[in-house]
């Protein structure tokens, strides 16, 4: 009878252990068709996608203003936790020589993102027959001023003075343009650096659209020591350091490059950056499809129709965004980037966020 009752109750045991065992494979179950589903939903999101971007037969056009945008409104934010916190309003001096109506126009544009941000600025005006040795006396004078954080000398300059004489003598903890060869040897170490406007323009529309650069081909058309090589420099370091660069490979073209070998470069590439200045230098037979295309070309050319004047990239517009993934306008592209980034590099001066700290004594 004991036997028996042990028997009935050993069962029990078994029966609730099954039972538990089932419960727990089912849950197991349940857990591992939910993690499938949601593969299966991934994957069928990135096919749908995938097929869109196969059928779209134009490029999705990248908006720098909407971009740039996005990029004031951050540094907006960030000017007002700075004031807030019992700091001085963040100041930016420009320096403007001459008349040039395309200077005037660039000064403006930087000028009324200040102001829109919540910078202060001032444009101080020179005129064409200013000596050298005034303009570095007024450099001098603004480094040496403590309300003015961001300092730029609008390019280009009048023949008789050096441009990069001019660079040098700027600040380099007050150079918003990055153009100081401090400045310039920081950012190609991959170290933290004032990196200058236009090329960090063009990183961010690449980073903040999604194209990937790891391991990619990139041709950089144009070598110009403000634009194009710094684009290049930021493209292709390493991603680990100190200032994390894209990691992809690079190729630089320039205006000995015969445009047959351009082609055979930019057929290839999957990304191609067009700095060269030089009006429909990239045509629609010289990309592959779906290649991503940035365009910091700014060309001043005669419309053949209303025989007015227009702005047009380096790039045929038209053209390469039949064949393109992604494509920058002409105007409206890295223009409005270009001053955005100014901005963010005002603020990294008034906050003296690039000034090397003092060593600690060594201890023995």
């Amino acid at each position: 009878m004991l036997g028996c009752c042990f028997s009935v109750e050993q069962r029990r045991r078994d029966a609730a252990a099954s039972q538990g065992r089932v419960f727990m494979l089912v849950k197991l179950s349940s857990g591992m068709v939910e993690f499938l589903s949601k593969q299966v939903k991934k994957k069928l999101r990135l096919l749908k996608s995938e097929k869109l971007l196969l059928c779209r037969n134009e490029a999705i056009v990248i908006s720098g203003q909407k971009l740039a945008r996005q990029i004031r409104q951050e540094a907006c934010h960030e000017v007002e936790q700075w004031v807030a916190a019992g700091h001085k309003r963040p100041h930016l001096s420009v320096v403007l020589v001459g008349e040039n109506p395309a200077s005037h126009s660039y000064v403006l544009n930087k000028t009324r993102a200040a102001a829109d941000v919540g910078i202060s600025s001032e444009t101080i005006l020179k005129p064409a027959s200013v000596t050298e040795e005034e303009l570095l006396d007024l450099i001098v004078k603004l480094n040496h001023d403590a309300n003015v954080d961001g300092l730029l000398v609008q390019l280009p300059l009048p023949d008789h003075i050096d441009e990069r004489k001019i660079c040098n003598a700027v600040n380099p903890e007050k150079d918003v343009d990055g153009f100081h060869v401090v400045n310039v040897g920081r950012m190609c170490l991959d170290q933290y650096s004032m990196l200058p406007a236009t090329p960090w323009g063009v990183w961010e529309i690449i980073k903040r659209t999604g194209i990937p650069t790891l391991g990619k081909n990139v041709v950089v058309a144009g070598r110009s020591k403000n634009v194009g090589m710094p684009i290049a420099m930021l493209l292709h370091t390493d991603g680990r350091h100190e200032r994390p660069g894209g990691d992809a490979t690079v190729t630089i073209s320039h205006r000995y490059t015969p445009k047959e070998q351009l082609k055979q470069h930019t057929i290839l590439a999957d990304i191609v950056v067009a700095a060269a200045g030089i009006p429909n230098l990239i045509t629609a037979d010289m990309i592959k499809e779906g290649a991503a295309v940035i365009d910091v070309g700014i060309n001043r050319i005669q419309d053949p129709v209303t025989a007015k004047p227009k702005l047009v990239g380096d790039v045929d517009f038209e053209g390469v965004k039949q064949k393109a993934s992604y494509i920058t306008p002409v105007p409206g592209g890295v223009g409005p980037m270009t001053v955005a980034m100014l901005m963010k590099n005002t603020i990294i001066a008034a906050k003296k966020m690039l000034r090397p700290q003092p060593l600690e004594a060594f201890s023995a």
